[in-house]
């Protein structure tokens, strides 16, 4: 299985590998190799919460999302996305843009007599507003998460009462849109503050919206009575087969998902190299064809049912992304303190797991994290 999952992207790694050395040699060789460490430390949260959505869809729009989507996401992330940046950004024509990008720094003085823009410093610049876009969607996947009631919870001292305070209406959006004011109050950089609000306000909106359509067009699981299944028709993390109209939302937000996790990815690879082309390789080719390899991987061992506390870490690893985004609108974070987060909290929640079913085989209860504990020992639930 694991070379079935994974074949692929070891072949995609050794033909970037090989494309790297004709481009650039071995200096090139060894910024692909650190780019595509960078890019999957960082994401790997991203492919627990991948796998979250991905085990809902049907096989057709799974297969969807490891094709279409790896293209989409390899070279219109990896590779396109930065090039519109600058070129909006710049006013430069795409092929001036890609020219720009395809040279060193210093010949931006073709396109700007003072030389003081280049590929970088425009891709930099549009930072606040990629951050609060990237930011705030992702923040609303989180209170989403940790604002509902659940029957297992992992940090149950905080998770509980949080959840509690979620039966508020709209909390999500009174909280998500409570920083966004402070963060264009307090942290954006002068002049940055409207743009900041607008794309903080559509990232809100466009998780609001993907979210809802596919709710809306969601089947709810059944019994074998035609009974519905409680809780199945739920957001995108719950568990229920989605074809049709419900699987192109899923996929569709799952895409948006993807976009948002890898916009700090993408900004921290400049400062390893400025070459479009090496980034698009080492993020794109390597990174990202194993970040979803690791979702498959997940899916297919069923491994967020058998560690029932990995989504649980993964949702705060991605508050903690959030979070670091909004404040990297006018501070700068290093990107290490970023992917360390994520791979200590999904550390931890794993540890977590294994201690829980460890406690629960011991003692053939469900390891103390169900709302309806008793003293009498429960079978296992992880649903």
């Amino acid at each position: 299985m694991v070379l079935r999952i994974f074949g692929l992207s070891f072949v995609v790694t050794v033909i970037s590998i090989i494309i790297a050395a004709l481009y650039g040699g071995p200096q090139a060789v060894l910024l692909v190799v650190i780019l595509s460490i960078l890019e999957i430390s960082l994401s790997f949260d991203n492919a627990v919460i991948n796998a979250t959505v991905l085990r809902r869809m049907s096989e057709f729009w799974q297969k969807i999302f490891l094709t279409v989507g790896i293209v989409i996401a390899v070279f219109g992330m990896r590779l396109v996305f930065p090039l519109v940046i600058v070129w909006l950004a710049s006013g430069l024509g795409p092929v001036a843009a890609l020219d720009l990008a395809l040279n060193p720094p210093a010949d931006g003085a073709a396109y700007f007599p003072d030389g003081s823009a280049s590929y970088e410093t425009l891709l930099t610049d549009a930072h606040p507003q990629i951050a609060a876009f990237g930011g705030m969607f992702l923040l609303m996947l989180f209170l989403g998460f940790i604002l509902e009631e659940r029957e297992i919870t992992w940090l149950s001292w905080l998770e509980k009462p949080l959840a509690r305070a979620g039966k508020l209406d709209q909390l999500a959006v009174i909280v998500a849109g409570g920083l966004l004011l402070l963060t264009a109050a307090y942290i954006a950089p002068e002049g940055t503050v409207s743009t900041v609000m607008i794309a903080g306000v559509l990232g809100m909106v466009t998780y609001i919206a993907v979210n809802g359509l596919g709710e809306l067009f969601n089947t709810p699981e059944e019994d074998e009575d035609g009974e519905v299944v409680e809780g199945s028709s739920g957001g995108p993390t719950e568990l229920a087969k989605a074809t049709g109209k419900a699987g192109f939302f899923l996929f569709l937000y799952l895409e948006v998902l993807d976009a948002s996790f890898s916009f700090d990815g993408v900004i921290g690879a400049f400062a390893i190299t400025s070459d479009p082309i090496i980034i698009a390789l080492g993020l794109g080719f390597v990174g990202a064809m194993f970040v979803r390899s690791i979702t498959v991987f997940l899916v297919r061992k069923g491994t967020l049912s058998d560690y029932v506390y990995l989504e649980h870490g993964a949702h705060w690893a991605i508050g903690a992304l959030a979070v670091i985004l909004l404040v990297s609108i006018g501070y700068h974070v290093n990107e290490n303190i970023t992917g360390l987060v994520g791979v200590a909290l999904i550390g931890a929640a794993f540890i977590s797991s294994i201690l829980r079913n460890r406690k629960a085989a011991a003692t053939g209860g469900n390891g103390g994290n169900s709302e309806n504990d008793v003293d009498e020992p429960k079978p296992v639930s992880v649903s």
